[in-house]
């Protein structure tokens, strides 16, 4: 049986950042991905949030195969006959604020980085069980073959393998969402202009209301820099009860809407993948070590809906380098017990990563109510259209408008009890 100081099950983003922090530490590492390449199964278009990561990765963030810097953000609520948006722009956002990336480049150019620096990668493997003696994570078994380590890195994603079979987490169905994503080519000039935005400049856009057909979720439009990402985030508890099954259905009727198709038409689908995604945090059950192993990104359910933004790539990141650092502590002690992996957990104390989990972890509770997707936003628009809307009958009284909007929608049990969730957000 080979023997390594540190053994990863995962080549996604908190595997792949792990690996790097590790490597010339001294120490054994061997990735294992069950994907062809890293990246191959890793098919997110998202944002990135530069701001909490940036001490972490030092310089070798100039580096990092980015798409576009986001400058605008835009939120739209959306009933079937209109939509509102907002749109916010922030000179400070030309700095460094977020940046958008497509997974499957920036995964395997990371890859190929952490392979330089001296890591054994093994591609196109899958890891079936953990070893365990005495209690004690020994190890995984990679398709019938036993592979010795002092520490394993569950980063094997939200639907984790290993997180279970060490009880650590549990899984549970209300606690996942669903993420369908093509990925549209289309002219960097046209994205440019029909957005607004300047060369090397981008949009994140989020949908609230129509697009998930009454479903707990979103929908969301990122521009790269020749492509543009756009798809549907749907929980899958309130999908099983409603009864919804053909997601792809939904995707198709959100990209004919007029506030989507217009920016991409003429455009050629090049990608199309679906994605399970952590939707509820960190369940108070939840463990993030072991004796010998510890849990990083989706695998931990580092994810975090804010209801204004979607949040995990950060987390990913800064879970794998701390669990890194705190594989480091526990090679130099000698000791690989769970009291010294703990020092996992005090890190991620320490960090925004648990700070910001910890401080939102109401939003996605409250954003469940399926009444914010199928009621709140067709209330709304019609306000807005009663408000904009003149012929030859009298006009009603502005006041009396919003009061009836007020009635229907904040100033009755539902809205009162979620005046009183938002309190403590």
């Amino acid at each position: 049986m080979e023997e390594f100081d540190v053994v990863i099950v995962g080549g996604g983003l908190s595997g792949l950042f792990c690996a790097h922090r590790l490597a010339g530490a001294g120490m054994k590492i061997l990735l294992i991905e069950r994907g062809e390449y890293c990246g191959s199964k890793n098919l997110t278009g998202g944002r990135l949030y530069f701001g909490p990561i940036k001490e972490l990765l030092a310089d070798m963030w100039h580096e990092l195969p980015i798409e576009r810097k986001v400058i605008r953000e835009r939120l739209s609520v959306v009933a079937s006959h209109g939509s509102l948006t907002f749109d916010f722009f922030h000179e400070r956002f030309r700095e460094s604020h977020s940046f958008t990336l497509l997974r499957a480049k920036f995964d395997k150019w990371l890859a190929e980085r952490v392979s330089k620096r001296g890591v054994m990668m093994l591609t196109g493997y899958r890891v079936d069980d953990l070893l365990v003696k005495d209690g004690q994570v020994k190890g995984v078994m990679v398709q019938g073959e036993a592979v010795g380590a002092n520490v394993v890195i569950a980063a094997d994603g939200a639907l984790s393998f290993l997180s279970e079979k060490a009880s650590l987490r549990a899984r549970r169905p209300e606690a996942f969402a669903v993420g369908i994503k093509e990925v549209i080519e289309l002219d960097e000039g046209k994205i440019e202009d029909r957005f607004g935005v300047e060369r090397g400049e981008g949009v994140a856009h989020l949908f609230f209301g129509q697009p998930t057909g009454g479903v707990f979720g979103g929908a969301f439009l990122y521009t790269n820099s020749s492509t543009i990402s756009l798809g549907l985030v749907l929980g899958i508890g309130s999908l099983i009860r409603n009864g919804k099954s053909r997601v792809s259905e939904l995707l198709e009727v959100f990209k004919e809407r007029y506030e989507v198709r217009r920016f991409i038409e003429g455009g050629r689908t090049v990608e199309y993948s679906a994605h399970l995604i952590p939707e509820l945090g960190l369940a108070p059950t939840s463990r993030l070590v072991g004796n010998g192993i510890m849990l990083v990104g989706d695998a931990a359910g580092f994810a975090l809906n804010m209801g204004f933004t979607v949040r995990g790539m950060e987390f990913a990141i800064a879970s794998g380098i701390l669990a890194a650092e705190t594989a480091k502590e526990a090679k130099k002690r000698g000791d690989f017990s769970e009291r010294t992996l703990s020092g996992y957990e005090r890190r991620l104390r320490e960090s925004f990563v648990l700070e910001d989990m910890g401080r939102f972890s109401k939003i996605p509770f409250i954003l469940q109510d399926e009444a914010l997707y199928s009621l709140w936003p067709y209330r709304f628009i019609d306000f807005l259209h009663d408000l904009y809307s003149f012929d030859r009958m009298p006009k009603e009284r502005m006041g009396r408008a919003f009061w009836k909007l007020l009635r229907g929608s904040v100033l009755n049990l539902w809205g009162i009890r979620k005046v009183l969730q938002l309190k403590d957000v």
